[in-house]
């Protein structure tokens, strides 16, 4: 049976939906590391009590290994989007590296791109980044992968596979295990 494109639009705009309330469970593991257990960067703003904005630091480093998100968005980055913009997100001459476009890019910016697609048209050149918003494999990780590349753009993660962190020791990974 085939779906419509009303039941492609409604699915995607569930699983934009789920994603989201991904993303806050996650961006709840992540928040709820204290600032001895993360790697901290300059960006990373934390509040009184010292837990990080996921937004700015989504990732957790410690002796070089990365969270269980932040692993599994290296998988899915080389999945799904390596392709294109190069592997370890550094580009291509087909698209950019988005591990410069992180650095100017908000959470909500990165997911609406990936969601609806872009087309920049400009000096005799034209891009397109197609819309992902029915590519499951995208966005039930979509929150990883933002932790990956934001890793890569912080300058925290280096080119090729990171080790991860034992999963006893690791909050993101324990809060996943939790809800399922």
């Amino acid at each position: 049976m085939r779906f419509s494109t009303t039941s492609l639009s409604l699915a995607a705009l569930t699983l934009v939906a789920v994603t989201m309330a991904a993303v806050g469970l996650l961006a709840g593991a992540a928040a709820g590391q204290s600032s001895d257990d993360a790697q901290t960067s300059d960006d990373a703003q934390s509040d009184d009590t010292g837990e990080v904005d996921w937004e700015k630091q989504p990732y957790i480093i410690r002796d070089g290994k990365v969270d269980y998100g932040t692993y599994n968005g290296f998988r899915r980055y080389h999945s799904a989007c390596h392709t294109c913009h190069g592997p370890d997100a550094l580009g291509s001459s087909y698209a950019p590296a988005l591990k410069d476009s992180l650095n100017a890019l908000s959470y909500s910016e990165f997911l609406d791109i990936v969601v609806n697609g872009r087309q920049n048209l400009g000096a005799g050149k034209e891009s397109v980044m197609p819309a992902f918003a029915e590519n499951i494999d995208v966005m039930l990780y979509i929150d990883h992968i933002y932790a990956y590349l934001k890793a890569r753009a912080d300058g925290k993660l280096g080119r090729g596979r990171p080790d991860r962190l034992d999963p006893e020791n690791d909050p993101v990974y324990k809060e996943w295990k939790a809800s399922q």
